[in-house]
């Protein structure tokens, strides 16, 4: 069951998510990330962003580094093979077939609760970070603001930026916390909007840790539930779960390569 924590949390984000639209002015270099970060501090206060989330906003700096990736993403235009080759989906596999067996108390009471095989969150996992190999280097409260405050996605990116502000309130991550180039955080590489909305206390310490591999599994299951997967149909191209991968990730290639892998690691 989801603690009373996750819930007024996810009403805090859909709170936020239904707010007025932005005012801070968007931009395509660092030159007006600092005026950005002013106004939109306002707007992120009125979101319900506390004075912790306030202050990591401020001690931001525009990631370079992320909008040098965003313009970049060569992998999803490869072919199938190609992908699969490039991801080492080899390697996902083996791991991911000895990481069930290692663990298959976990991963079937999150199929009992979830309705998602093991198979389909170790893919993921595989996927994302190599397990938790590399879960990223660059600051995500850094990363999520820089893209919000870019003009090329700055609508998709905007509420993500609010969560990662309250997750900084609620003491999940720190203006330091580091992840994906995209902001993405944790084993699996949640978008801090979804932290928020789906993140689940797997281990029961009384806290959402995506960093921790029980909350992390546990979390992407919910999510895949919530977005409408059906226990014990199939995954694959033309089955009804096929279309919940794709909530998860936009790329046909990254859909096609964590069916083919999930189905896979399941045997």
């Amino acid at each position: 069951m989801r603690s009373l924590k996750s819930i007024s949390v996810s009403l805090a984000l859909t709170v936020a998510l239904a707010a007025p639209a932005f005012a801070a002015q968007c931009g395509n270099n660092s030159g007006g990330f600092n005026a950005w970060k002013t106004a939109f501090a306002a707007e992120a206060k009125k979101a319900g962003v506390k004075q912790r989330g306030l202050e990591a906003l401020a001690n931001a700096s525009y990631a370079n580094d992320t909008i040098a990736a965003d313009r970049n993403q060569k992998s999803f235009k490869y072919s199938l093979d190609k992908f699969m080759q490039v991801r080492g989906a080899n390697t996902i596999i083996s791991q991911g077939r000895k990481r069930k067996g290692q663990n298959a108390g976990l991963y079937n009471a999150l199929e009992k609760q979830y309705g998602v095989p093991a198979g389909v969150l170790l893919a993921i996992h595989g996927m994302e970070t190599g397990f938790g190999g590399f879960m990223g280097s660059s600051r995500v409260v850094s990363a999520i603001t820089t893209l919000a405050y870019d003009c090329r996605r700055s609508d998709f990116f905007t509420p993500h930026a609010i969560g990662a502000l309250m997750l900084v309130d609620r003491g999940s991550i720190t203006s330091n916390t580091k992840g994906a180039k995209h902001g993405e955080l944790g084993h699996t590489q949640f978008l801090p909007g979804n932290a928020l909305r789906y993140g689940v206390d797997g281990n029961g310490d009384g806290r959402v840790d995506l960093y921790n591999q029980t909350d992390a599994m546990a979390s992407t299951a919910n999510f895949l539930r919530k977005k409408g997967w059906k226990p014990g149909q199939g995954y694959q191209q033309g089955q009804p779960n096929f279309k919940v991968i794709k909530q998860w990730n936009a790329a046909t290639v990254y859909q096609q390569a964590i069916a083919i892998m999930g189905a896979k690691i399941d045997g």
